[in-house]
């Protein structure tokens, strides 16, 4: 009879049942498949009593989140961003943190482009006419008229993998790619992406179509507000796939309520799931659910790194998307 313990880990949202009856083959899991928000007491709870935890945004892994999880080894996030992590309480307490990048990126940045057409091109409002029985007030010039892609310039504020996915596809539409860094990319990349560096401000007075693809952080903070948005042509759209908090939702809205911009695309928002009210009125903002990378086979695979990433930490070997490496020159 064997009576080996199993280790016990936390999953803290739902995830695929393929992967979950693998996981409770080699542990004790608390899983969460009624994918029920947990509150901040109870996730620090739950970490008390475990060894590793798969989580999402929705879970802020913070030194009060730790105050109890004497024994959590490691913290597998099922996303490429991790600002729900505050990475050096956790390497504090010793716990590792993962993500998930690279399997993302492509699926993440198609997902980028068409927000963005959709944006530009009116889609969502244009469906609306449908449903709402306004095609016979259909002219050359009362329908909802966008503005082009193609020859025009895209301006990206973020150009790491995501970024440099975006601008490849831009290239396709005869675009014209400028972007802005936080460093200025190899010569190289910049010539497999068709992208000249150009100033934050530069772009965002040139650029027709601006695309948020940065990481938050607290630096990061409305990077976009009312005085980015004086800067933008009245022509010109705004599309944001990074993280919420990266634009000041409410200055948006008042840009876009006073067509001080053409349109916004939103795919994330500050204080999620609650989308600011002024948004929800307007009719030249595409709003999605976060769901740029909402393709089963991304997601799959997004969850099969994030068990890659647990399983390794437990077993003493380096996970293989580490966050804080710190940890392995302690």
């Amino acid at each position: 009879m064997n009576t080996q313990i199993k280790p016990k880990i936390l999953i803290a949202r739902a995830i695929f049942p393929e992967a979950l009856a693998k996981l409770e083959e080699s542990f004790e899991v608390r899983s969460n498949q009624a994918d029920q928000i947990i509150t901040p007491e109870e996730l620090q709870k739950e970490l008390a009593s475990v060894v590793g935890a798969l989580v999402t945004g929705s879970e802020r892994i913070d030194a009060s989140a730790l105050a109890n999880a004497k024994d959590l080894k490691v913290v597998a996030n099922i996303s490429v961003g991790y600002n729900n992590f505050d990475v050096p309480a956790m390497t504090a307490a010793g716990v590792m943190a993962t993500n998930t990048p690279d399997v993302l990126t492509d699926t993440t940045a198609d997902f980028g482009f068409a927000l963005l057409m959709a944006t530009a091109r009116r889609i969502t409002e244009s469906e609306h006419w449908v449903r709402n029985g306004h095609w016979d007030k259909w002219s050359i010039v009362n329908n909802p008229l966008g503005v082009d892609l193609h020859h025009s310039t895209i301006g990206i504020i973020g150009m790491g993998r995501i970024g440099q996915g975006i601008a490849k596809r831009a290239l396709g539409f005869g675009m014209n790619v400028i972007y802005y860094n936080r460093s200025r990319l190899a010569e190289s990349d910049e010539k497999a992406c068709g992208a000249k560096y150009v100033s934050k401000n530069e772009l965002l007075q040139t650029a027709d179509h601006v695309v948020l693809v940065l990481p938050y952080t607290t630096e990061n903070h409305h990077t976009i507000g009312a005085k980015e948005i004086a800067l933008m042509k009245p022509t010109a759209t705004l599309v944001n796939i990074a993280r919420g908090g990266i634009v000041d939702d409410a200055a948006l809205a008042q840009a876009l309520k006073a067509n001080k911009i053409f349109a916004a695309g939103l795919d994330v928002f500050e204080g999620e799931p609650n989308v600011h009210s002024e948004l929800l009125k307007l009719s030249n903002v595409v709003l999605a659910p976060h769901i740029a990378s909402a393709t089963e086979k991304t997601r799959r695979a997004m969850v099969d790194l994030a068990i890659d990433n647990l399983r390794a930490a437990l077993a003493g070997k380096k996970p293989p998307s580490l966050i804080n490496t710190e940890l392995l020159k302690a």
